[in-house]
Parts: C-alpha cells; structure tokens; sequence
C-alpha cells in the first residue's frame, strides 16, 4: 500500500511538471533586418518582406495602389498594418503569383500579418483576434467527370 501512495505521488509531481508551457513567440529576422512571410489565399502566394521605413509598400516592383487599382483591394492590403497602428512605420516588399487580384490580396494580407508577427511578436494576439493569420483554405471545387461544372450537370433532354 505504500507503494501504492509513493507511485501515486510521483505520477502527482510529474504531471505537474510535464504542464505544456504556452509557446513564446521570438522575433525572427534576416541579415538584412527584415521579416519574411509567405501568405496564401485561393491559388495566390505572397512572398513578403518588412523593415522598418516610411510606410511604402511595392507589390511585383509597382506600388500597391497602381497594382490593385480598386480601393477595396487596396483596404484589404492595408487592414494588417492599420488594425496593429503600425502606419507609415514599416516598408513592405511583395512578390504575388498565381490567382486573380482578389486572392493576391488575400495573400498579401496574410503574409503581411505574418511578417509582422514575426517583427514584432506583440502583434499576435490583435492580430490573430481580427483572423488575418488564419489561412483561408477555401478554394475553387475542381471539375468532375461527367458533369458540366464540378456540380452542373450537363442539360436533360428527354428525346
């Protein structure tokens, strides 16, 4: 029975011990200074870097305004860095492939939120509240045999 109390014991200060920790998010730099993040959306990757700047952000060597020409894309772009109040302090360099406009700018959006978490890992909880670092996995459903679409049929004709 004493045994029994001993094991008892020791299996009580193991579990506590073995208590998962919360894991501590460090910042994670280049050489260069700069943080680095791939966000993905639809079809879409970015490829995005950030350092410390004036607040310019040059998406495929154009700025981000002549690049996404429509505003809502542009706001879209733009929540990461107004949602954390980090405005006019970081430079962002973006690369997007692949997708149309909207889903780059998903992209963007998601591979900004994550360099900035990276830069700064303060940032995480706001931004993660807002859902910037979720991934958006929904994509386009893919075709299937014989039918028109993946659920369009093709037409019924009787005769």
């Amino acid at each position: 029975m004493a045994e029994l109390s001993s094991l008892s014991e020791l299996a009580g200060t193991t579990a506590a011990a073995v208590q998962p920790e919360a894991p501590v998010h460090v910042q994670k730099l280049d050489k260069f200074g700069r943080a680095y993040a791939t966000g993905k959306r639809k079809d879409a990757v970015a490829r995005v870097w950030i350092k410390p700047g004036s607040g310019k952000i040059v998406v495929n060597d154009k700025d981000f305004t002549a690049y996404f020409g429509r505003p809502v894309l542009q706001m879209i772009v733009q929540q990461p860095i107004l949602a954390s109040n980090r405005d006019g302090q970081f430079d962002v360099f973006a690369t997007v492939a692949g997708g149309g406009l909207s889903g780059q700018a998903g992209a963007l959006r998601h591979g900004l939120s994550k360099a900035l978490t990276y830069y700064e890992p303060g940032l995480r909880g706001v931004l993660k509240k807002l859902g910037f670092l979720t991934r958006d996995s929904r994509v386009v459903e893919r075709k299937k045999y014989g039918r028109a679409k993946a659920r369009r049929s093709f037409q019924f004709s009787k005769r």
